[in-house]
């Protein structure tokens, strides 16, 4: 029996996508979207917007996100309403590309197609290539390893986050792509906790 072949998604098909988030709380500890970042498959810029607190702030984490309280406390920055109304719109239909994306469903509350996710965070010949099959492998070690290429030097930054995982998914797009059109799906699982962020 022949195998049915799925199609590559087309260039305009793929977005990439990434959050920064500030802590809510006691102790800042559970995450709140502060910040999110789509671009396209060229990385061109499609959405790059500071989010509306729905929460006080307990910890802006702004060693790390480089996020102020004036960032969000702005009148002009949009609602998170808004803003994850936007983002479903534009990831609808889409594959979304980037590195531990249930984080950012998860913050974003939306929930997406699995099969339409490319997580270099869970690409098994990834974590082979750095000798760790079961472990989630972060950003900045993939992309010095496997690109020689430094992020997040600075502060975290949604764009170069976004722009950075897909690099490292270009680099083995057809590979990927391939294994996906035959039915095989070449990524682990991401964490049972976050299984509502897939649909």
């Amino acid at each position: 029996m022949e195998t049915k072949l799925t199609p590559p998604p087309t260039r305009d098909q793929i977005l990439a996508l990434s959050c920064t988030n500030v802590g809510v709380g006691p102790g800042g500890t559970t995450a709140m979207l502060a910040r999110v970042a789509v671009v396209d498959y060229k990385g061109e810029v499609v959405l790059d917007t500071f989010v509306a607190p729905t929460m006080e702030v307990s910890d802006y984490r702004t060693t790390t996100t480089g996020i102020e309280p004036s960032h969000l406390l702005s009148p002009e920055i949009p609602s998170f309403d808004r803003v994850q109304q936007h983002v479903a719109d534009l990831i609808k239909g889409k594959i979304i590309v980037g590195h531990s994306l249930w984080h950012d469903l998860s913050v974003l509350g939306i929930a997406h197609p699995a099969v339409a996710t490319r997580d270099v965070a869970l690409y098994q010949p990834f974590k082979n290539a750095l000798r760790s099959p079961n472990q989630v492998v972060g950003l900045q070690t993939l992309m010095w390893h496997l690109m020689r290429r430094r992020c997040q030097d600075g502060h975290l930054h949604p764009v170069e986050n976004s722009r950075a995982a897909l690099d490292l998914y270009r680099t083995v797009a057809p590979q990927w792509e391939g294994e996906v059109s035959v039915g095989n799906w070449p990524c682990s699982l991401p964490p049972s906790s976050f299984s509502r962020c897939y649909l």
